[in-house]
């Protein structure tokens, strides 16, 4: 999850994204699975000795090369419980993603996928968040939890050019004085996130709002204390909370169900991986999830 720009604007969203059915004849199967062992209940995969995940090579806090990112982590837990090799196929999230990884098969699982978003097959979600607005901890801003605020008035908020969050500064006539920052570029050598990070430490802008997975890591790294508020208020669409899943190819209901049995199973483990990188986690009611068990 990066939020790509097709993820903003389809998910949504969506970074819309949202669901489908399983059919008998799949559960049938996938039942049937639960009594082999791990490696046997990959019966969907091209290659069943080995989990191949697709992921992007310079995308941090989800993925990177040196496996450092949280996906990385969740993705290694994955393949250790169902103990296969773990394996990557690298390639920037941009136009393409799909068609150069899943789409030809060169890996099984994307780490991160907004629910409902096409062309993928989603698992159940794993984790819900938000975009959230990103202030000095110590400044008159810092308790604000919606764009309708009226604090926010003439202040200058960084947002990410093409967002969500976009439409809804402009309903709330907060565009004139924001400041905007790509969305796409190449991570290997600009990240628009600690730019704004950095322009909100140094004064720069006033607020700033980020997805909230990559708002809540690099806050948690700033030199300076933020606060860190999940934008769950907003009233109409576009929604800023999102569910994100796995994502496999259409029609592998078996290895759907392998990775949603490894979901349940794991999920306060997966917990504790997000709330060691500052993934601002929401339940169902949009409360905030801060330990995992």
């Amino acid at each position: 999850m990066k939020i790509s720009a097709s993820d903003a604007r389809a998910d949504v969203l969506r970074r819309s994204l949202r669901s489908r059915t399983v059919r008998a004849l799949g559960l049938a199967l996938a039942g049937l699975c639960l009594a082999l062992p791990a490696r046997a209940q990959v019966s969907d995969l091209v290659d069943r000795s080995t989990l191949r995940v697709c992921a992007d090579p310079a995308n941090m806090p989800f993925t990177d090369e040196k496996e450092e990112g949280f996906e990385n982590k969740i993705a290694a837990l994955l393949a250790a419980k169902l103990g296969l090799t773990l394996d990557y196929t690298w390639f920037p999230q941009a136009t393409g993603f799909y068609r150069m990884t899943l789409g030809s098969k060169r890996c099984d699982v994307v780490m991160g996928y907004v629910a409902g978003g096409d062309p993928v097959l989603n698992t159940n979600a794993y984790y819900r968040s938000a975009w959230v607005l990103i202030t000095p901890k110590d400044g008159d801003l810092a308790d604000v939890d919606t764009l309708e605020d009226p604090r926010l008035k003439g202040r200058r908020i960084g947002v990410v050019a093409g967002s969500p969050p976009g439409d809804l500064l402009s309903r709330n006539g907060l565009m004139s004085m924001a400041r905007p920052y790509s969305l796409m570029v190449d991570r290997r050598f600009e990240s628009p996130a600690e730019a704004m990070i950095k322009d909100i430490n140094d004064g720069e802008i006033d607020a700033g709002i980020l997805w909230g997975p990559i708002g809540g890591y690099y806050a948690k790294a700033s030199p300076k204390p933020l606060a860190v508020m999940p934008l769950v208020k907003e009233k109409g669409d576009p929604s800023l909370v999102y569910r994100i899943t796995f994502g496999i190819r259409p029609g592998e209901l078996n290895w759907k169900h392998q990775l949603n049995d490894f979901i349940q199973k794991e999920q306060g483990a997966i917990n504790r991986i997000l709330l060691d990188y500052g993934v601002p986690l929401l339940d169902s009611h949009d409360r905030p999830i801060e330990q995992a068990p």
